[in-house]
């Protein structure tokens, strides 16, 4: 089961989330709080698995939340939830700790990828923003950085879909490989790119241009 604590100070948001996450048999939401101060407090108690968490918040805010908990709970994930779709709060939000970052207008079935994801893998973005990133990127083109590090053209394509928060088996599908050659590249950008895990892979390609190249087997 994945234990979730739900942290927002809309009531009414925190139960319609409640009822969502509950629905699911391998979800249970252990427990409530209506700001970062009771977050805090509420997650030394419970030591959810994963804590889901809006930003703007009364008395402490979710980023200084979301840093205070991996500082104190390194094992627990943070998921930030919010209206802000701007890609300038995603760099703030992954440098506090967060291991994932989905708008609140995104469906169910996105919110529910976006626990198991972080969960099982550690990292997620809501492909809102992943999307944004990337044109974005496409319009600024390439400024060489990834070629310090000699990223092959396949790990590339990995890298782009990674971002775009897709998983190992429809990185796999998508480029007509397996999912352990998938996990094969996984491995080798974070040894060339110095990062340790999933969440500071797609810091990364946050802070970094990517190439934008076609997906093709």
């Amino acid at each position: 089961m994945i234990r979730v604590l739900v942290v927002d100070d809309h009531a009414i948001l925190r139960d319609g989330i409640r009822s969502l996450l509950e629905s699911q048999e391998d979800i249970v939401v252990v427990g409530e709080a209506g700001d970062g101060s009771e977050a805090l407090e509420y997650v030394g108690k419970l030591l959810p698995d994963v804590v889901l968490m809006d930003i703007s918040m009364p008395k402490v805010s979710g980023l200084d939340a979301a840093r205070l908990i991996k500082e104190r709970y390194p094992r627990v994930r943070v998921i930030i939830l919010t209206q802000h779709d701007n890609r300038e709060y995603i760099a703030p939000a992954l440098a506090a700790g967060a291991s994932g970052y989905v708008l609140k207008r995104s469906g169910r079935r996105e919110l529910l990828n976006a626990l198991r994801q972080v969960y099982e893998q550690g990292a997620f973005i809501t492909s809102n923003i992943a999307q944004e990133v990337l044109q974005e990127y496409s319009r600024d083109g390439h400024n060489g950085r990834d070629d310090e590090h000699h990223l092959t053209e396949r790990e590339r394509q990995v890298l782009k879909l990674v971002v775009e928060g897709k998983s190992n088996k429809e990185v796999a599908l998508l480029l007509g490989i397996s999912p352990k050659t998938v996990s094969v590249h996984r491995t080798n950008l974070m040894s060339k790119l110095e990062v340790q895990n999933m969440v500071e892979l797609i810091r990364f390609a946050t802070d970094n241009p990517l190439v934008p190249l076609p997906v093709s087997g």
